[in-house]
């Protein structure tokens, strides 16, 4: 095989539809503009200097210009007299990928497709297309948003959520706009386009399907692996024997294929078996390996046709959902061990997805590591990611739920949907097939219960199909012929009923969102879910993204350009109503910042927490969400410019190993949770002190904690005596960190002014901050980013009573003003909220 790039000359050219007048006759013209492949049309407007940054200002909504038009991308490539005549070479094709979406593709005048699924690989003969010499490529893109619109309105509009009906069409959803995202709507080639020479036959996919006999827990064992590669040929007239050598860390077996090969496409199974394989497992449960692994498609002469090579880890996987006294749970084995999921949502990292490379994907996946994540649900209203992405999820230990893309929407179970959708399913789980990481297939995300629950939705189908169609049938049955070794789920949530209570707490897993709608934070603890697959808390990205990119003036939380950068419905409303019970309405915008992060913060740290101390009952934990594709206030906490907010810090508090977290049973109750493989005997010291840190008891307390499992100990009442209500109990054991516990929010009581000795100095790789506490100090930050956006430090949150001190360690390659990071608003706490800025500022000293 041999192939070319075809990544030089493109131009883009406007085509039709709206058109700012100054643009015209750089766009409309013949020649229009330089452009980049893969791209898409708003990277290439905005390297052209032609429109404005679109997450900047309030620049968004006047772009949308962009998404009504037709488009062209077009380029020209050279092929020599010999691939035009077919000497040697049978086959001459086009492949394309990640084409967004609606386009025609021809050849020198001749059409060769239109194209209708962003997900989707197109491979196209143009041997019949070809000339010597020169020969042109152009793919004309057709208004996506246009399109959505009008079949909404022949065939009856679906329901969904947000403005636009993207449910008409197979395209990224939250490209349309999101409670999170912008609306942008794209389009262009999103992958490399590459011209194919082959003869004889080519590998069209390998599935190699992996199993491990025996199965068991011992992260140590070694056992024996087997791998079946299901090898897919396409093959050409012509060709006799075809031999397939499929190779695993170094044991290679050869089939024949073909005896005799007709033109199409051909299925083999070679199976090998390799002896003494380490297990591959997920963070935290031991290690990762990968073995190399090689198919090789030899010719009748031993010639190579075509080649694959991939990495594989051997385990099994299995979804547990046995009905017990509880319901039914939601149990993910991985090597017949359970897994304790500690898992965030992930979302496109970028509205215009080619701006992800590597190195990017590799930043925010390390991020999620950094923070005890060990489970990465790709959210169904996104795109089945890079291979970069699940790469280094196999690499890093990092499991990966994986959803088809379906969301928050009634699909149609018609042509050409139908067909689409089958085809996309087939390609992505063959493509994905490879990845240990991947462990579960799920239908779509809140279809289901949107169809069973949302007001209004079944009479406003008046019987028309929604979806159940993929759901149940289409995706259950192509997960099951091509990867058998996977568990599948019809939706999240799902309560494996047929739509009843779908979001049944005591059924499967659940999505929690009165919390952040109608609740106060601290209802988390009324929830016992099986498993948490969704739950979160918003809060503004970084003061350095969020002065990037809004520049109201004045600065203010309702300000035009600031609201553009808040999608969620009431957004602001209720960052008010979830700060009120607990933080007093901040004086100015500076502090509505610094609050509303603190209280996300809060309310995250204490959901994962109370879900996880229900464990085994609960099982899991899926943040929404973990990172953002454009900077904006959100549910993230990575923010748009990849900026860890206080609330990443929160999780990952929440996600240690070994944990304390009080529980208001009755009475209070502290809970050991222990994610280990071992057991815990948590010798845990209970106090309760006052402010100025005076004991006024103290009590041991000895929980067992089997592996994998939570325990909890009712605090003895006379620790629980009323006397200060500003008196505060704190938890403590060895190998966890201090648990905090108020017997009234501080709204209530206020919290002293900070009292703070801080000296800064310079280390190698950035600064040490140690800052010893002179009075009651509560949730101490250092908001590094204000001085310098990669500005990293290794802790925040802090509390200390008076006499206790802390360092933190600021990471940084450039450098940073000493003074600042001593004083507000770089150096922060709960306390300064409740006093002016100034006395704030004035209670530090160096």
């Amino acid at each position: 095989m041999t192939w070319q790039t075809l990544a030089e000359g493109w131009t883009l050219r406007h085509l039709g539809g709206p058109l700012p007048a100054g643009l015209a006759p750089v766009l409309g013209g013949a020649r229009g503009i330089a452009a980049t492949v893969p791209g898409c049309v708003h990277t290439d407007l905005l390297a052209a200097g032609l429109i404005p940054d679109p997450y900047l200002d309030d620049n968004e909504p006047v772009l949308g210009w962009i998404g009504r038009s037709a488009w062209e991308y077009a380029t020209t490539f050279v092929v020599g007299p010999e691939e035009v005549e077919g000497r040697g070479r049978e086959r001459v094709e086009l492949v394309l990928a990640g084409v967004d979406t609606l386009a025609h593709v021809a050849v020198n005048g001749v059409g060769l497709a239109q194209t209708q699924n962003q997900f989707r690989t197109y491979r196209l003969d143009v041997s019949g297309a070809l000339r010597p010499g020169d020969n042109e490529l152009v793919v004309t893109f057709a208004s996506a948003l246009d399109h959505v619109e009008r079949v909404a309105e022949r065939e009856g509009e679906l329901p969904h959520v947000n403005a636009h009906p993207f449910n008409e069409l197979r395209k990224m959803a939250c490209n349309f706009g999101w409670d999170w995202a912008p609306d942008l709507v794209t389009a262009g080639i999103g992958q490399p386009v590459l011209l194919d020479r082959w003869s004889g036959a080519r590998i069209a996919a390998v599935r190699p399907l992996v199993g491990v006999e025996p199965t068991g827990t011992d992260a140590g064992a070694r056992r024996t692996g087997t791998v079946s590669f299901h090898v897919d040929l396409e093959v050409a007239a012509g060709l006799g024997p075809v031999s397939i050598i499929a190779s695993v860390a170094g044991r290679a077996v050869t089939v024949t294929a073909l005896e005799t090969a007709p033109v199409g496409r051909r299925t083999a199974v070679v199976d090998v078996v390799v002896p003494e394989v380490a297990l591959w497992w997920p963070r935290g449960y031991g290690e990762h390996p990968l073995y190399d692994a090689e198919v090789v498609v030899a010719g009748p002469a031993g010639d190579v046709l075509d080649s694959w090579t991939g990495r594989l880890g051997f385990r099994t996987v299995a979804l547990d959902t046995t009905p017990d006294a509880e319901g039914i749970g939601f149990r993910l084995l991985v090597n017949d061990a359970l897994v304790l999921v500690r898992g965030a949502n992930w979302v496109p990292d970028d509205a215009f997805a080619v701006r992800v490379d590597r190195t990017r994907c590799e930043r925010r996946i390390d991020q999620a590591v950094a923070a005890d994540v060990n489970l990465l649900r790709v959210w169904g209203g996104g795109v089945y990611e890079s291979e970069d992405f699940y790469e280094l999820a196999d690499a890093k230990g990092l499991l990966v739920w994986q959803d088809f893309l379906f969301t928050c929407a009634a699909y149609r179970e018609t042509e050409p949907l139908w067909s689409e959708v089958e085809a996309e399913a087939r390609e992505a789980v063959a493509r994905l097939s490879v990845h240990a990481s991947l462990v579960l297939w799920c239908g779509g995300n809140e279809d289901i219960v949107a169809y069973a629950e949302w007001p209004g939705w079944r009479s406003r189908l008046a019987g028309r199909t929604w979806g159940a169609g993929y759901y149940c049938d289409l995706l259950p049955s192509v997960v099951t012929e091509l990867d058998p070794t996977r568990p599948y789920i019809a939706n999240s949530p799902y309560s494996f009923g047929p739509f009843a209570n779908p979001n049944e707490p005591t059924l499967g897993d659940v999505h929690i969102w009165d919390v952040w709608n109608e609740k106060d934070y601290t209802a988390y603890r009324d929830w016992r879910p099986r498993f948490a697959s969704e739950f979160g808390f918003e809060g503004p990205p970084a003061w350095s993204t969020l002065t990037r990119v809004v520049h109201d003036e004045p600065l203010r939380p309702d300000g035009r350009q600031m609201l553009l950068h808040q999608k969620a419905y009431d957004g602001n409303a209720k960052l008010a109503r979830g700060l009120a019970p607990h933080l007093p309405v901040p004086s100015d915008v500076v502090d509505w910042h610094w609050a509303t992060q603190l209280n996300q913060a809060r309310a995250i740290q204490l959901g994962v927490e109370h879900f996880r101390s229900l464990a085994p009952l609960c099982t899991g934990t899926v943040l929404w969400q973990l990172n953002d594709c454009w900077p904006v206030v959100s549910w993230s906490v990575i923010d748009g410019d990849g900026v860890l907010k206080p609330s990443w810090y929160a999780l990952r508090a929440a996600h240690a190993d070994r944990l304390l977290t009080f529980r208001p049973d009755h009475p209070l109750a502290i809970a050991a949770v222990n994610d280990t493989g071992d057991p815990w005997r948590a010798v845990i010291t209970v106090r309760r002190r006052t402010r100025a840190g005076e004991l006024r008891g103290e009590q041991i307390l000895t929980v067992d904690v089997p592996p994998r499992a939570a325990a909890a100990a009712a605090i003895p009442v006379e620790l629980l005596a009323a006397q200060d209500p500003d008196d505060v109990l704190t938890a403590e054991a060895a190998g966890s960190a201090r648990a905090w516990w108020y017997l009234r929010e501080d709204v209530d009581g206020g919290l002293p002014a900070a009292d703070l000795l801080v000296d800064v100095s310079s280390v190698e790789g950035g600064y040490r901050v140690r800052v010893r506490a002179r009075s009651f100090t509560k949730d101490l930050a250092v908001l590094a980013e204000r001085l310098d956006p990669a500005a990293v430090p290794d802790a925040m949150l802090v509390t200390l009573f008076p006499g206790e001190d802390t360092t933190i360690l600021v990471a940084t390659d450039g450098t940073l003003d000493p003074d600042a990071l001593a004083r507000y608003p770089v150096l922060r706490t709960a306390n300064d909220l409740f006093h002016l800025s100034a006395t704030a500022a004035s209670g530090v000293e160096r």
